[in-house]
């Protein structure tokens, strides 16, 4: 009879070690820049097939939302601009645009898709390498505005009233696309994972034996140097916001390619701004609008949404740090996953 039990315990010790989840890691450019997964699951093939059916997901997203494609739904949307006419558009792009109204009115304009006008116009420019005239940033201007926007709550259909009007949803996509991705991947049974697009990046559950998912944020002006700590996520969404990559130089100024909607001009601060907020959506969109907000503001706006925001910015060949109160309960050593 003992021997029966400890050969019972022995087989059920070695099911449970059996049964342990691994770690998977996949990685797919999407959207002009790669999409990381990570997640943990305890058979293979269902990992490999979940990870497949999500970059697919991405892909369908991508033709939802991209300003690249011609033939996506928000440029054909874009196309109706001036027409007397409202537009049906698909659940999740009024999703989007229902939110981004609400980031606009929030931010206090600060966040705007309609800047599509404007960041064509600066796109161009940084590729031929010239500062844009006054001229043209007025023209482009005079296309952009939320308020030129009506929305039809009962039948779900958009008008954009401005001829020429262009949506850029740079500002809160990718991270809506990364937190689609994670609830799908809630839904298939699998709880401890990350989906990262860029700087968006949104978290489940913890890692097995971890407390959360540790990230690192880059110095400002910095491509590949990290801030001594790492934050510790998990259930949230963390996203960074910085002009490292894209920029214009004129007169002895940068202008980052994050464009302040009510100049027509990139922001000029040289900060990077970090925002951890419930889901990606949210994270993605402030961290646009703090980049162009005051500190004061910034701040303000973020506590509306329990959000946290970390501002690093470069002053004086110095680096100065501005958090909110909350932001500090996430920082740990850093260990990068």
């Amino acid at each position: 009879m003992k021997r029966n039990f400890l050969l019972f315990c022995f087989l059920h010790v070695c099911c449970l070690l059996h049964a342990q989840p691994k770690r998977f890691s996949f990685m797919q450019p999407k959207m002009g820049s790669p999409f990381n997964l990570i997640f943990y699951s305890d058979d293979s093939v269902k990992a490999a097939t979940l990870a497949d059916r999500s970059f697919h997901l991405v892909d369908s997203l991508n033709l939802i939302f991209s300003d690249y494609i011609p033939a996506s739904e928000l440029n054909r949307l874009s196309a109706s601009a001036g027409k007397d006419s409202f537009v049906w558009v698909s659940p999740l792009l009024y999703d989007m645009i229902v939110t981004s109204k609400q980031a606009w009115e929030k931010s206090e304009g600060a966040f705007d898709i309609t800047i599509g006008p404007l960041s064509r116009l600066w796109r161009q420019a940084r590729k031929e390498n010239r500062f844009p005239s006054e001229k043209e940033i007025r023209t482009a201007r005079e296309a952009t505005g939320f308020d030129k926007i009506l929305i039809d709550t009962s039948t779900h259909s958009i008008q954009l009233m401005q001829q020429g009007m262009q949506l850029d949803p740079g500002g809160i996509g990718k991270g809506f696309v990364a937190q689609q991705v994670v609830d799908f991947l809630r839904s298939n049974g699998i709880h401890s994972m990350l989906a990262g697009a860029a700087g968006d990046i949104v978290c489940g559950e913890p890692p097995p034996a971890k407390n959360g998912w540790s990230i690192g944020v880059n110095m400002p002006e910095h491509a590949h140097d990290l801030m001594n700590n790492s934050i510790e996520l998990s259930n949230k969404a963390v996203s960074t916001s910085g002009d490292v990559y894209q920029y214009i130089e004129h007169k002895e100024k940068k202008y980052s390619h994050i464009i302040d909607p009510r100049t027509g001009y990139g922001v000029t601060f040289r900060r990077n701004v970090t925002i951890i907020a419930k889901d990606g959506a949210t994270a993605d969109w402030l961290a646009t609008a703090c980049s162009i907000l005051t500190v004061r503001k910034a701040k303000k706006l973020v506590k509306q949404y329990h959000a946290e925001l970390l501002i690093t910015q470069l002053k004086k060949k110095k680096i100065r740090v501005q958090t909110t109160a909350g932001m500090k309960a996430w920082w740990k050593k850093n260990k990068i996953e």
